[in-house]
Formats: C-alpha cells, sequence, structure tokens
C-alpha cells in the first residue's frame, strides 16, 4: 500500500466487490491510521471521542469492555447491519483492524451484500420492498453521558436513485439497523405493521446461507457483524 498501484487495486476490490482484506499491516494503530490514510481523511465521530485515542475522535481503539455503551463493545452476536445509521450522513467505508485476539474463541465476521439482497426481496416480495423503499423511519444511539444521535430526518431503509420508479431503479443506499432503530413516531399503525411485515421478509433474505459469508478474521480488515 505503500505505492499508488497498491491503493488502486485496494480501491478497485471495494469499488468491485463492495469490500476488501488487507493483510500484512503492522499489529499498531499508528501504522492502521496511516494505511487508512492511503485513501482518505478519517472522520471524525463521538466514538474516537470516547475512545480516548487518534485523531480528534476519528480513529479510536476500543475492546468488550462497555466503555461506550454500544452492542460493538460486547461478545454479543450482531447481525447483519449497516453502522451510522444514526447519522444523516453514514460512513461511506469503515476499516476494522483485529490487533489482538489471545486465547479467544469466536469472533468469528459476517459480510452480507445488501444490494444483492435488495434485488432478490424485490423479485420475490416486490410489495415488502416498495415498502421498505417508502417507509422512512430514524436510528438512534445514546448511553454515554452528553450523547444522543438522530439523523437531521427519517430514511428509508432502502434508497433508490429514483424512487419514482421503485419497480426498475437502481439501489443506491442500504441503511438497516435493527439494534439502532428508533421509536417509529409519526406513522400510522397501519404503516408499522406494513414495515414490520416487509422486514420480516427482508431479514429472512439477510439469513439466507447463500447470502451470508462467514470469515475468521485474523490481522485483516472487515465489514461487518459478529458471531458469539
Amino acid at each position: 500500500m505503500r505505492g499508488d498501484e497498491g491503493v488502486r487495486e485496494w480501491t478497485g476490490n471495494i469499488r468491485k466487490w463492495g469490500f476488501c482484506f488487507v493483510d500484512g499491516c503492522p499489529i499498531t494503530s499508528e501504522e492502521t491510521q496511516a494505511l487508512i490514510e492511503r485513501i482518505a481523511f478519517i472522520r471524525t465521530t463521538h466514538y474516537g471521542a470516547l475512545g480516548g485515542f487518534g485523531v480528534a475522535g476519528g480513529f479510536w481503539r476500543f475492546t468488550s469492555d462497555l466503555s461506550t455503551k454500544d452492542s460493538a463493545y460486547t461478545q454479543l452476536a450482531l447481525a447483519a447491519h449497516n453502522d451510522n445509521t444514526y447519522f444523516t450522513d453514514p460512513a461511506g467505508l469503515q476499516t476494522f483492524h483485529l490487533l489482538s485476539h489471545t486465547n479467544g474463541g469466536g469472533g468469528t465476521s459476517l459480510l452480507v451484500d445488501g444490494f444483492r439482497a435488495a434485488d432478490i426481496l424485490r423479485e420475490e416480495s416486490p410489495e415488502a420492498f416498495q415498502t421498505l423503499c417508502e417507509t422512512k423511519i430514524r436510528g438512534h444511539t445514546s448511553g454515554n453521558e452528553g450523547i444522543a444521535i438522530m439523523p437531521e430526518h427519517a430514511f428509508p431503509v432502502i434508497t433508490l436513485e429514483d424512487d419514482k420508479y421503485w419497480r426498475t431503479s437502481r439501489v443506491t443506499q442500504i441503511r438497516w439497523n435493527n439494534d439502532d432503530r428508533a421509536a417509529m413516531t409519526g406513522l400510522s399503525w397501519q404503516e408499522v405493521a406494513d414495515f414490520y411485515s416487509a422486514a420480516r421478509k427482508w431479514v429472512e433474505v439477510l439469513r439466507r446461507p447463500d447470502s451470508e459469508y462467514w470469515v475468521q478474521v485474523e490481522d485483516f480488515t472487515l465489514l461487518e457483524g459478529r458471531h458469539p
């Protein structure tokens, strides 16, 4: 990654597949930060400020100690999800570097292609797909003192290039994190019922064996779900 050709291959794989593993990075925070900055600046969030390490709150180290009141800081299993659904503008890329896994077990990581899952849902359950394109909900995070974050406005789970043509329009974003979903205020009881019905079908697609890619992370980076 010290040369431009390596960065070209790295970003090309991210563009093609949606993720990329990187091996050979020294197991230090400083080298990890330098690697990330070969692509772009590190975005500042509240996590870095709470984690107490790094670049103005943009880069941080953590372990399963609940120092931040978030499920990521536990040993609980995490279903397939997107991070940052409580931000108006979620992070475009995330990097995870396993610095240590000493005398531990589990920790298998999960990847799911959300765009593929959305296409399957559109083909098999068009009404559920339409509901997740049209029903707007908010994400939410809180727990630590002084932290309570919600997006500027509600967003659908599935965002399309042109939402007027949901049957054919290209999917441009997935915002799915059931653990961070806020109260569904402002919706009628029928809209809530329709959303839950559609969400059930969506989760069924996400959890299919041919949708899930499980990998035991060693000294790599990745995106994201987790087995206990």
